[in-house]
């Protein structure tokens, strides 16, 4: 049976979400992940801004956005704005920029607790694994001792990666509180 395989799966699926989700909160420094998820018009299509322009990093405060084509430089500046990314865009007719501010003590608790969020909602995530898991084995037809270490294993699998979660966590709180 593919129980464990397939509840790792899920897992790993989940676990990366949460980094991902996890790159979006910028902890001062300049970083083009904090644009994925905006998208923006082009040729009359929402698109990713990644797939539109070059996004460089330059002194780790300023972003560098470069259109492949000008004409989309209005429409990624609209999505930018609209994004509330609280850093306002600067258009020079060939480059927006984005200067990423000096974070305040109280803007890095904030980040922390949005952080700490996205954490936890991992977390149900694997709850929500687990118990979808766990029906499916209770569901098949085996042997009872079977079915008790295969529920184990499924318990020891999210407490594993329960721990890395708090780890991930971790790490992002040492590099939201740094100044």
């Amino acid at each position: 049976m593919d129980f464990i395989e397939n509840c790792e799966l899920k897992i790993m699926s989940a676990i990366e979400n949460y980094e991902n989700r996890l790159l979006t909160i910028r902890a001062g420094r300049a970083n083009p992940a904090m644009l994925n998820g905006i998208n923006a018009e082009c040729y009359g299509v929402m698109s990713p801004i990644n797939t539109m322009a070059n996004i460089t990093v330059h002194d780790g405060k300023q972003l560098f956005i470069k259109p492949f084509d000008r004409g989309n430089l209005k429409s990624i500046e609209k999505a930018i704005n609209e994004a509330n990314l609280g850093i306002n865009p600067t258009n020079n007719g060939e480059v927006i920029i984005l200067t990423v501010p000096t974070l305040t003590e109280e803007t890095r608790r904030d980040y922390v607790k949005q952080a700490k969020q996205i954490a936890e909602e991992a977390k149900i995530s694997l709850r929500n694994i687990r118990q979808d898991v766990n029906t499916q084995i209770k569901n098949s037809e085996m042997p009872e001792d079977e079915e008790e270490g295969y529920l184990k294993d499924v318990q020891d699998m999210i407490n594993k990666y329960n721990k890395k979660i708090d780890e991930i966590l971790s790490e992002k709180e040492k590099e939201l509180m740094a100044i």
